[in-house]
């Protein structure tokens, strides 16, 4: 099985262009149980097939019904189980890599309409102003009411420079809001780095792609050279990331983590589904097996001291790095607490240029915590002032989508807030415009800095 195959994918749903949240899998490697089937159910299956095509006001080709059903099947089942058509296939096999066509929005569904889990950065959708938790009534002028979430995606999608017209409900507007976006090539830079000041420096991940790790590897190593030495301190920005390769993810922990140190691991029914990640090169590295960016990380980055910015649109592939850093105490989660999606989708193919997404496994963190329905509880809770007060009413999370699966660490699996909390200035939240994260005004960054510090002056005592 190509190493493609294997590899995971862990995010949210599907971006108009591009989906995620998945683990390539090839169907000619597995064994099916077979089982005998519901003589009764199926007989009602094929009635209301009848009935379709010998009664419905139009003409219904069989194609059409047979993948209506299927969809249906899947869609049942949780918000991230789903049928891939050629298109969505083949935006997802192009996504990974970065580059795709669309809007830059990552999407799902709720009460037949379409729901904004995240805009990505530095697409046209966020230059837009499209936010987390908005809901798309209309496109141009077709109602969302009714299609299918593969619809609606393939009607964003469209040639780069073309315009779509979004309607838009947004708690708090009294009216709904059109916003025009233009389609673009969507190029998502997956690392970004700079110096904050001497000794200080700061690393932002947007997405988990193919070439993560050793972008990531690169960043670090020119940080280190800008700056002429060891750093004394580093923040790994992580908010808003929803997710992407899992082999990314193993690569960014083990940046940070010692050899061999697990990552995470997943529990399923069958024996595919149960793998245990480690900060190796083979769980890691694509192909090129030769070719260890990790190993060649300056050994300063091991022990430098870490702090890790999360909040609520950080899901999955940013929630087990913040779990593996978290459980094996190498940094400090700062931010407010995380998405929660802790299942893994596995991509399965059908042989006619279609796929099956289907969830197969829930993911745990080192310490054999499940951040189903949960997300990850910083250890120190700072808001953003722009959304203090507001990120837990507004911020859509795993738990509020509908058929989530349970966290089954617990029986509670709404989201808490036990952690240490350090509130932002409540007077200025009105006024305040959302923040531009590593900018000057970021006040999650500037409190990490302190923290950083603060650390390196408790560690020169």
């Amino acid at each position: 099985m190509r190493r493609l195959e294997k590899a995971g994918l862990v995010g949210l749903g599907l971006v108009a262009g591009i989906s995620l949240s998945l683990h390539f899998a090839a169907m000619a490697d597995k064994q099916t149980v077979v089982t005998p089937l519901p003589v009764e159910e199926l007989r009602a299956f094929t009635e209301v097939f009848g009935h379709i095509k010998s009664s419905y006001v139009e003409p219904v080709s069989d194609k059409k019904l047979f993948t209506e059903a299927i969809n249906g099947m899947l869609n049942g089942l949780d918000p991230h189980s789903a049928y891939l058509d050629a298109d969505a296939f083949k935006d997802l096999q192009v996504g990974t890599q970065g580059e795709f066509g669309g809007l830059g929005i990552e999407v799902g569904m709720e009460d037949g309409l379409i729901k904004v889990i995240s805009p990505i950065e530095d697409t046209p959708a966020y230059q837009a102003g499209v936010k987390s938790g908005d809901l798309i009534l209309k496109l141009d002028d077709s109602l969302v009411k009714g299609m299918s979430l593969n619809d609606a995606v393939k009607r964003m999608r469209g040639k780069p420079g073309s315009k779509i017209v979004l309607t838009i409900l947004r708690k708090n507007e009294l009216k709904p809001l059109t916003i025009t976006v233009v389609r673009a090539v969507i190029k998502v830079q997956s690392v970004k780095a700079k110096l904050l000041e001497s000794g200080y420096a700061f690393v932002r991940i947007t997405q988990f792609q193919e070439h993560t790790g050793e972008n990531l590897a690169t960043a670090l190593d020119k940080l280190i050279k800008e700056n002429k030495g060891a750093l004394k301190g580093l923040v790994l920005d992580l908010r808003n990331d929803p997710g992407g390769l899992l082999d990314g993810a193993v690569a960014v922990s083990a940046a940070f983590l010692a050899k061999d140190a697990l990552v995470v691991y997943t529990e399923g029914r069958t024996e595919e589904a149960k793998m245990r990640l480690i900060a190796a090169p083979e769980y890691y590295l694509r192909g090129n097996t030769k070719n260890d960016y990790i190993k060649n990380i300056p050994a300063s980055i091991k022990s430098v001291p870490l702090v890790v910015l999360v909040n609520g649109g950080s899901a999955s592939a940013s929630e087990i790095v913040a779990g593996a850093l978290q459980d094996h105490k190498r940094g400090v989660i700062m931010g407010t607490q995380t998405f929660g999606k802790g299942s893994v989708q596995t991509v399965l193919p059908l042989g006619n240029n279609t796929a099956i997404k289907l969830t197969t496994a829930r993911y745990y963190t080192p310490g054999g915590r499940s951040i189903q329905a949960k997300g990850i509880v910083p250890d120190i809770m700072v808001e953003d002032p722009s959304t203090v007060g507001m990120e837990n009413v507004f911020r859509l999370r795993e738990s509020d989508l509908e058929k989530h699966l349970i966290n089954d660490k617990q029986a509670d699996d709404k989201a808490d807030f036990t952690s240490k909390s350090e509130a932002a200035p409540k007077n200025k939240t009105e006024t305040l415009p959302p923040v531009e994260f590593g900018s000057k005004n970021d006040y999650q960054l500037n409190q990490a800095l302190n923290l950083l510090k603060g650390m390196q002056i408790l560690q020169g005592k």
